[in-house]
């Protein structure tokens, strides 16, 4: 079961894994030594954990000849072994490395999963860091001898921000192990300590309230540019992303019960700690499979586990890297943590790569930590951290860069499908005007003169679908469907040339549910929950939903227009291509409404029914 677990989430859920799919390579002169690391006063507990660690350290480095330090963690329901290729590819040049199994998955510790919040996760990070300092107040025994082990190896910064134990370091990993960077910076900066130089947060989130219950109606300003995606109201369960983390941190913890000692530290963990999460957890998950949504409660302690609460408290140089291809952890979460960090003078660049949660193989060339210098997102890395960890080169020039899947095709050169530009957003907005509808589709126009009048309806017919769109992180081959009657579409005429649209349109509507205006006083089970997504329609008229993307909406007042964000995206609409937008009543991947919810939509005079496509 361990192994068969380790494949399961290197291969689907951690940056490690992603790019793992070539056999990685034995590393010369780079010595490994297995650690247990002791963590003490953790959390409002005061819990003593222990850490389960490989130090990597390549040939020639020592006392007198130390080396910069990279630390780096596991995606969820991984393990330190999958940051190998990573710390011998930037071992080679010239990076101790650091990779810890992060708290609550299978290193042989009680101490269960608290996701990647600051009390718990951020704290032990920072242990990790003055232990890369040389702290020998930090227990580490080597496994292999029982020795205790002292890093003597890093070069240290001591002098120059007047501060012991500070290492010359950085951080480096995706997903969980993306979101963890954020906590250690924070703890760091609220100690005043700041021994963390810079930090790569990769395929990660912002705010987990939005990765997995999002409000795409409710985000301040309208959009994710506001630096923020935190909405008033309780969103729309994502229950297929939240289940399998469920079972994958209960299969970690699991595997651990050896560690307790005692019957009583077992029954403790069932009770307290919902057998490896942290109690609230579960009461989310209870929440859900009784109501039908999360509570306000639980929404505030997914969202305080999240760098979009606490921002102003990361000013570390941050290189955000986001995957295109990713219905976790969108692009809209990049777009609020860029925007928040550059709003405050934070260094911070943008990229938004091929790869993420939902396509987990990098195109040939872009990304690859065992050889980093040999791919593009590679060369990145080491660029960031050789100037702001090494202090080495020239700064890095603030960018947005984006990858584009038609030049890929176009040239096969991965280099050249990257498109760059100095910040985030890019291009202009264009602004369509939903036109008549009825039984038949209807159009969007340009001119809006040109809107005809007409009323378009659909319903809600389960909690669940009948809609399809994806299957959380499987196989996403199968058609993308809006039984009749489930979902409305307007779609532009045949395109005269390529579109290409780079980041979230923006879709304005004044929806007609009478029934709903009668129930949504009574709080978040009695409002209107939509998905809205952009389809692609060929000439055949096959559908694509560019990345499986779509933005589920808990409408807070339906009597009002609406505003809805719709996911980032990076799509070329090829000429004779058509542009659409849909409304939905449900979706496969979601806990929706209890009872059905009948919706119209008019257009014509006194109506405003618009979408804004930014446009490269």
């Amino acid at each position: 079961m361990r192994r068969a677990m380790t494949v399961l989430v290197t291969t689907l859920l951690t940056a490690g894994g992603i790019v793992a799919s070539a056999p990685s390579a034995v590393a010369t002169g780079i010595a490994v030594r297995d650690l247990t690391i002791t963590v003490t006063g953790i959390g409002p507990e005061a819990r003593t954990c222990q850490i389960d660690a490989d130090l990597y350290v390549p040939a020639g480095v020592n006392r007198k000849n130390p080396a910069p330090a990279l630390l780096a963690t596991n995606g969820f329901g991984g393990e330190k072994g999958d940051q190998a290729d990573l710390a011998h590819g930037f071992g080679e040049h010239g990076y101790v490395t650091l990779s810890y199994t992060g708290l609550g998955f299978v290193d042989g510790d009680p101490c269960p999963i608290t996701l990647d919040d600051r009390e718990h996760d951020g704290e032990a990070a920072s242990q990790l860091l003055r232990f890369l300092g040389g702290d020998p107040a930090i227990e580490a025994v080597d496994d292999a001898t029982g020795e205790r082990v002292v890093v003597d190896q890093v070069i240290r910064e001591d002098r120059r921000g007047k501060k012991t134990y500070d290492p010359q370091v950085g951080m480096v990993g995706g997903s969980y192990g993306g979101q963890i960077q954020f906590a250690a910076a924070a703890v760091e900066h609220a100690a005043g300590t700041n021994r963390l130089d810079a930090i790569v947060p990769m395929i990660t989130w912002n705010d987990l309230s939005y990765s997995l219950n999002p409000d795409n109606s409710g985000l301040p300003g309208g959009t994710a540019q506001s630096g923020s995606i935190a909405s008033a109201t309780t969103g729309v369960f994502k229950y297929q992303w939240s289940l399998l983390f469920t079972a994958l941190g209960l299969a970690s913890g699991l595997q651990d019960l050896p560690a307790f000692s005692d019957p009583a530290q077992v029954q403790n963990a069932a009770r307290e700690n919902c057998l490896n999460f942290d109690a609230p957890v579960c009461q989310a998950l209870l929440e859900v499979a009784a109501v039908g949504y999360a509570s306000q409660e639980s929404v505030e302690f997914l969202r305080s586990n999240s760098v979009g609460s606490y921002t102003e408290h990361v000013r570390v140089p941050t290189l955000i890297a986001q995957g295109q291809a990713d219905t976790l952890f969108n692009l809209q979460e990049s777009v609020a943590t860029y925007t928040a960090l550059k709003a405050q003078g934070t260094p911070v660049s943008l990229v938004w790569h091929s790869w993420g949660h939902s396509g987990l193989g990098p195109q040939p060339g872009e990304y690859d930590p065992r050889h980093p210098a040999d791919s593009y997102q590679g060369r990145q890395v080491l660029a960031w951290f050789d100037h702001y960890v090494r202090g080495k080169g020239t700064a890095p020039e603030p960018v947005f860069e984006y990858y584009r899947d038609w030049v890929m095709e176009e040239t096969g050169d991965v280099s050249a499908a990257y498109a760059s530009a100095p910040s985030y957003p890019v291009g202009q907005e264009q602004t369509l005007h939903l036109s008549g509808g009825g039984l038949s589709e209807g159009t969007l126009v340009s001119d809006p003169n040109a809107v005809a009048p007409g009323v378009s309806s659909y319903s809600s017919v389960a909690p669940v679908g009948p809609n399809y769109t994806e299957t959380a992180f499987l196989d996403q081959s199968g058609p993308v469907t809006d039984p009749p009657g489930t979902a409305i579409r307007f779609a532009t005429p045949p395109l005269a040339q390529p579109l290409d649209v780079v980041g979230s349109p923006r879709l304005t509507v004044q929806l007609d549910a009478p029934s709903v205006a009668a129930t949504q006083g009574t709080g978040p089970g009695g409002q209107l929950v939509v998905y809205a997504k952009v389809y692609d329609i060929g000439p055949d008229g096959a559908v694509e939903l560019p990345h499986r993307l779509i933005s589920p909406a808990r409408v807070a007042d339906v009597t009002q227009p609406v505003t809805i964000e719709l996911p980032g995206i990076v799509h070329r609409f090829e000429a004779g291509h058509r542009l659409a937008v849909v409304l939905a009543g449900g979706d496969l991947a979601y806990r929706g409404s209890t009872l059905p919810q009948p919706v119209s939509l008019a257009t014509g005079p006194g109506r405003t029914q618009q979408l804004t496509v930014p446009v490269a």
